[in-house]
């Protein structure tokens, strides 16, 4: 994957001679040719959630994402991320259809779904790259900058303006036809674009599901307390997991997809399929490779296990302490729901003593452990026995 191009702006060359309007027909059709599933023009301006990020940030609620404080002057004024730039490409990619539905198993943790097939940094920002280059040749003197998760820009705010969907109360994206679950690219350019005239009004009307389903409580209307959420919890929360929140995790091991099951714009509904790609729309790359991982063979698991399972997903920027310290939360709510059969519970228990005596374990591991397991007898002195 090669590294960003440097914010130099435009270079010396005859400039686009295309009106606005044509180029950014020229630069869609590059996006949908390479079989993106929405793609907009949005304007260069100032973010209008500036009070809300300051405020968000103050009370804390990015949790140890500390790096959302930074470079607050590009996260507020986009624009800033390449010189000269003049508007925004967004792109999505759908990476499930509508009404996909999981089969919980027992013993099992479950993945989000994102995660289930290829990276799709990778996959995005390819197609991006031959985007960017190819309307390089096209409108000599223009430059182009690629962000897939590695530049502090707005992404859904820049898709919403692009009028790919709305930024529902969950905040996620939300399409009308596609749903939410779809993952996003931008690409800065100093090419002048008329940028989408019509942003898709909020369809969320007096509907709370989300913020009901939410098994931390973390959603409130259009804000989402990030120390709370299970996908923060599990995937860039570096420390234990608090044992109060230890049972809104269920059985997830990497991320979460709640807010978005419950959602009834990814419920199912009769569509289309002229034109599409892969089940629902969706590109062979995001075929599930898997769906979730065994509890127990997790905790037994070596760092050339977690390469191996994670290879090619991205899954991979968790690491092994983080993953056994997800299996060993999601293994104690499994044993306290009843779901295993006495015998998996009973091995599932003893891998949990075994870690919290282990000195071998490192510390997150280990404190993780017994966590659980103080959780579990506090349980086993709650319940009735026969």
């Amino acid at each position: 994957m090669r590294p960003p191009r440097p914010t130099l702006g435009p270079r010396p060359g005859d400039q686009a001679t295309d009106s606005p309007q044509d180029a950014a027909r020229v630069v869609l059709a590059a996006c949908a040719g390479e079989g993106f599933t929405l793609a907009g023009i949005a304007p260069v301006r100032a973010s209008r959630w500036g009070e809300h990020l300051r405020n968000w940030l103050a009370a804390g609620r990015q949790g140890t994402m500390a790096y959302l404080g930074e470079a607050l002057d590009v996260r507020l004024d986009p624009g800033r991320v390449l010189a000269g730039a003049r508007a925004f490409v967004v792109v999505a990619d759908r990476y499930a259809p509508r009404g996909d539905e999981d089969e919980v198993r027992s013993g099992v943790g479950r993945v989000a779904r994102y995660a289930r097939g290829k990276n799709y940094h990778d996959v995005v920002k390819r197609r991006l790259h031959r985007v960017a280059d190819a309307m390089r040749e096209r409108f000599p003197g223009s430059d182009f900058r690629t962000c897939v998760d590695t530049a502090p820009v707005p992404e859904r705010e820049l898709a919403a303006l692009g009028g790919l969907g709305w930024i529902g109360k969950n905040t996620m994206l939300i399409h009308p036809r596609v749903g939410s679950y779809v993952v996003l690219g931008v690409m800065a350019t100093t090419l002048d674009l008329t940028p989408a005239t019509d942003q898709t009004p909020d369809h969320c009307g007096t509907c709370t599901r989300c913020i009901d389903a939410c098994p931390t409580g973390a959603i409130t209307p259009y804000s989402v307390d990030a120390s709370r959420c299970v996908s923060y919890l599990t995937i860039e929360r570096r420390e234990v997991i608090p044992p109060d929140l230890h049972r809104g995790v269920g059985d997830w091991i990497f991320g979460c997809d709640v807010c978005q099951e419950v959602c009834p714009h990814n419920s199912v509904r009769v569509e289309a399929r002229e034109g599409e790609r892969g089940h629902g729309g969706v590109l062979e790359a995001y075929a599930p490779a898997r769906r979730g991982f065994d509890l127990l063979g997790v905790l037994g698991w070596t760092e050339d296990d977690r390469r191996q399972a994670f290879r090619g997903s991205a899954m991979k920027r968790v690491t092994l302490g983080i993953m056994k310290r997800n299996a060993l939360v999601a293994a104690g709510n499994a044993i306290e729901r009843g779901d295993l059969d006495a015998d998996a519970a009973a091995a599932l228990r003893a891998r949990i003593g075994a870690i919290a005596a282990d000195a071998g374990e490192e510390d997150l591991v280990r404190s993780s452990a017994r966590d659980v397991l103080a959780r579990l007898e506090a349980w086993d002195a709650r319940r009735p026995w026969p």
